[in-house]
């Protein structure tokens, strides 16, 4: 087998297959801060597929995202009883707020893709691949010179990215998908 394929198998059960190595490592993303910039991809196969490449103006960011349902704040007053609800309904997944947050930290970088690592009982790690769209290495790069223009910028603020399309529904075209596009609430204003 091949060193990428072999890669992928031992990253489908990285509990089992990685052993020890899986746990000292669960030890250092816990101490280590919310966000950190690494220096190379923890699964190099999944990152190679997302476009990671070894070279100037590419950065692996690794993000920390609490896991678990999201809570709205404590009732102060009285509510009637449609309004009791304190689970909080989030649109996005995990994925996309941690690609989110790399954004924010490094602003003069442009989040090309992400992938989960590794997750416990309280948290997920996130890997975002990040691209500096004023290097000329990426310039020259026949597969990354599209994230340059302009239009890219903050692209991952506006559910440009793969997880961001996957939460607005838009993975999927042609029939059964008439009310995707180009929002949801988009179809529903035309609709009222």
């Amino acid at each position: 087998m091949a060193l990428y394929k072999v890669l992928k198998e031992l990253w489908k059960r990285p509990k089992q297959n990685l052993g020890s190595l899986y746990k000292e490592r669960l030890i250092q993303f816990r101490r280590d801060p919310a966000i950190v910039k690494i220096d190379k991809p923890t699964n190099l196969a999944r990152a190679r597929s997302l476009g990671y490449k070894a070279k100037k103006g590419i950065v692996v960011v690794r993000v920390r995202v609490k896991a678990g349902g999201r809570m709205r704040p404590k009732f102060k007053a009285g509510r009637r009883s449609k309004h009791l609800r304190r689970t909080k309904i989030v649109s996005k997944s995990y994925q996309v707020v941690a690609e989110e947050r790399a954004q924010r930290k490094f602003t003069n970088l442009e989040v090309l893709n992400s992938y989960e690592v590794m997750h416990d009982s309280v948290h997920k790690w996130f890997e975002v691949i990040m691209v500096d769209p004023y290097r000329p290495e990426i310039k020259k790069d026949k597969n990354l010179s599209w994230i340059v223009a302009r239009k890219h910028t903050n692209r991952v603020l506006r559910g440009k990215t793969s997880a961001g399309k996957k939460s607005r529904g838009l993975r999927g075209k042609g029939k059964g998908h008439e009310k995707a596009r180009p929002s949801l609430r988009a179809k529903g204003r035309q609709a009222n």
